[in-house]
């Protein structure tokens, strides 16, 4: 792998070596990185697609929700970040560096891939009613009193503002009720689901919140709810 694209893509600490049944992941946050390059190699596993690519940096290895990709094909992975270590258990195979991903925009050969869902924040105002039923906080409580609602089930209704899909096979809600303080970032709250919504939308979702939530290569979070119903 060429210095320059490591450079870009890790900017924490190595990973420990991660090893998941079923090559199941745990979600990450969005980046901002897009990789492209020639589809040399195809590996469909139950619900991943890896590829090894041909880019400008050199070949590397990256993992898509599954997806109908052929040989030769140019293809963009969007949203990405790197895994180091990565064991596969479906391939039996250890990816020293690997890219996990959106499938974005793709060329002629590879038409009709879905492209990553990622939108931007929506800043219009805010003002969604507290959700009802047991469990049911602000955005701002989750935030502020997540030390005390640390593993516990929480209910909150807000407004989608960002919305980012299939990282990681999960879907990245940010909710704002009009709660909290934009100076402390207790008015937005980060949701991960494997439903499907879009910016502009008011759900309630339904989860457990987790606090101090560390992805790797720099991508922690103080608190969120995770693995959400809607």
């Amino acid at each position: 792998m060429k210095k320059l694209l490591l450079v870009c893509l890790l900017a924490a600490t190595p990973f420990a070596t991660t090893s998941w049944a079923a090559d199941k992941v745990v979600p990450m946050a969005p980046a901002a990185l897009v990789v492209s390059g020639e589809v040399l190699e195809v590996k469909d596993v139950e619900i991943y697609t890896y590829l090894r690519l041909k880019t400008k940096d050199g070949e590397m290895w990256a993992a898509v929700s599954k997806a109908p990709v052929k040989v030769g094909a140019k293809v963009s992975i969007e949203n990405s970040m790197v895994m180091k270590n990565f064991e596969s258990k479906s391939l039996k195979k250890t990816f020293p560096t690997i890219i996990f991903g959106s499938l974005g925009g793709a060329g002629p050969v590879a038409a009709g891939m879905p492209a990553a869902a990622a939108k931007v924040v929506d800043t219009t105002p805010i003002k969604v009613a507290k959700a009802s039923g047991a469990n049911a906080r602000t955005v701002a409580e989750v935030v502020t009193k997540a030390t005390e609602l640390n593993g516990k089930p929480v209910r909150v209704s807000g407004k989608v503002v960002k919305y980012n899909s299939g990282i990681m096979g999960k879907n990245w809600i940010h909710l704002r009720d009009g709660t909290g303080l934009d100076a402390d970032s207790s008015n937005d709250l980060l949701v991960t689901t494997t439903a499907e919504s879009k910016v502009g939308a008011v759900v309630t979702v339904t989860g457990v919140v987790r606090t101090n939530k560390d992805f790797g290569a720099g991508y922690s979070y103080k608190v969120l709810i995770e693995d959400a119903k809607l």
